[in-house]
């Protein structure tokens, strides 16, 4: 634990900004140096979005787990990254692993999952509370020392939230039969917490496991609705869905905390991209925003900037609104304060066959398809020779990303549905490596990264099997967030 000094590390931080290698993203939250991972502690606490996230800053691997700190008035300007909690004691030893934050007497409160493990390898999950002084997280007291019988030591990821006025917090566990599930506890009068118990689903009734974990819950309110976010570990991969190592998602519906049962949908996933994982939620102004981590656990080998000194990044914040019991994800509104309007180009293509505008180094193009009649259709970043591929089939109405032509990094293919009638939305996001794709006005996204090989900007292309329509849009060069 001495290895981790803090005023060094923040030195080191501050002298490797602005970022100058052509991996290096522009308007994603990234690190100079080591491992990011979960965002944490997402908050809104004296005028001030406050970001937390996971963090090893002594290497690219799965160790040392550390909270590193940004805050943000309009998810432009950011404070520099800072190095915020990281493990001191016999409860944290071995990782300061994921939690959230809210605001308590207005100061900014966090809670989290203290990481031990014996000589033997036997964990013990704490959680404990801290609050942040602006500059670190001082530690608190820890309020649930282990699992409650009948669970394992994988319990973590609290998540506060508030019914009838009263604190409560959900956690991601695992049964002592190995199922995925989630528990509730609620804060009574005396300032201690009590243990609800299991959150019954729909998935803990089957007689066949839904994931062998859960983790990373939170459950959010929309309306009348609720919404419990969660990421299952180990789903069978399908054609059209669970075909990342691990899966994000959500069950809409209605939560009872009376009778610890939740009546719900279908598990829904949050994203299609091949880099998703561990999304986290702010409830401000009414908006729900959502962060995730641009990265997958269990598959490292997939991301060549770790032999750089560094990994993974955030997603861009999303707004997310729930209709017809499925949720929409749409960038937030600021970040088109990115835009460079007096670069921007305008489609309205003659040919729609073929159609080709060259990117800078960060971009984004909006974009409406009109089939026609066109059954197919390739939306094409070309980097050189290496090129990723959106393939939309319209009379299958699935959607397919395809990063077989490109050489380093992760390659495959991912496909889902995509239910487009006679137009097609399209909102891309298209950094040095990190790109986001939202589809029918965000009702379906995917994140992914893209490592090209040569120093070279990509062209944007469209294909089609026959003369599209129509298409029209925009393009725009964007500006990157500023660290100060």
């Amino acid at each position: 634990m001495e290895q981790f000094d803090v005023k060094a590390i923040n030195r080191k931080i501050r002298d490797n900004l602005p970022f100058s290698h052509r991996w290096h993203n522009r308007f994603h939250i990234e690190m100079p140096f080591g491992l990011i991972n979960d965002p944490n502690g997402l908050t809104f606490c004296n005028g001030e979005y406050h970001i937390f996230y996971q963090w090893n800053p002594l290497g690219t691997v799965h160790k040392n787990k550390c909270w590193a700190h940004t805050a943000t008035r309009d998810f432009v300007n950011y404070r520099v990254p800072t190095l915020a909690m990281h493990p001191t004691d016999e409860h944290d030893k071995d990782g300061c692993y994921s939690g959230c934050g809210f605001t308590e007497g207005g100061g900014l409160r966090v809670l989290y999952t203290c990481n031990a493990k014996d000589e033997n390898g036997v964990r013990t999950p704490a959680q404990r509370l801290g609050t942040y002084d602006g500059d670190v997280v001082r530690k608190d007291e820890i309020v649930v020392p282990k699992e409650e019988p009948g669970y394992t030591a994988h319990y973590r990821d609290p998540y506060v939230f508030w019914r009838h006025g009263q604190k409560h917090f959900v956690l991601g566990a695992q049964t002592a039969d190995e199922r995925g599930c989630v528990v509730i506890y609620r804060e009574n009068k005396n300032g201690a917490w009590e243990f609800l118990g299991e959150l019954k689903t729909k998935m803990s009734e089957s007689a066949e496991k839904f994931g062998y974990m859960w983790e990373c819950p939170a459950l959010l309110r929309f309306g009348e609705y609720d919404v419990l976010l969660c990421c299952p570990q180990g789903l069978p991969a399908k054609d059209f869905k669970y075909q990342n190592a691990h899966q994000s998602g959500y069950f809409a519906g209605h939560a009872s905390l009376d009778s610890m049962e939740m009546y719900h949908g279908r598990f829904t996933e949050l994203d299609h991209g091949f880099d998703f994982y561990a999304p986290q939620v702010f409830t401000h102004g009414g908006r729900h925003i959502m962060l995730g981590w641009m990265g997958m656990p269990d598959r490292d080998v997939d991301y060549p900037t770790a032999e750089k000194g560094w990994v993974f990044a955030l997603t861009m914040p999303r707004v997310l609104t729930l209709r017809q019991g499925h949720i929409f994800a749409q960038p937030v509104k600021e970040l088109r304060a990115l835009r460079i309007e007096e670069n921007a180009v305008d489609i309205d293509a003659q040919d729609t066959q073929n159609i080709a505008v060259p990117l800078g180094e960060g971009a984004e193009i909006l974009l409406d398809l009109e089939f026609g009649k066109a059954q197919n259709v390739d939306i094409e970043l070309v980097y050189g020779l290496e090129k990723t591929v959106l393939h939309y089939d319209k009379k299958a109405q699935v959607m397919i990303i395809d990063r077989s032509g490109m050489k380093l990094g992760g390659r495959g293919t991912r496909k889902f549905k995509l239910y487009a009638d006679e137009k097609l939305a399209l909102d891309l996001f298209v950094d040095r490596t990190a790109i986001e794709a939202f589809f029918e006005h965000g009702e379906e996204v995917a994140s992914f990264f893209v490592f090209p090989e040569k120093n070279i900007l990509p062209e944007f292309v469209i294909k089609s099997d026959a003369p599209l329509q129509s298409v029209t849009g925009r393009v725009w060069e964007l500006a990157a967030i500023q660290f100060k």
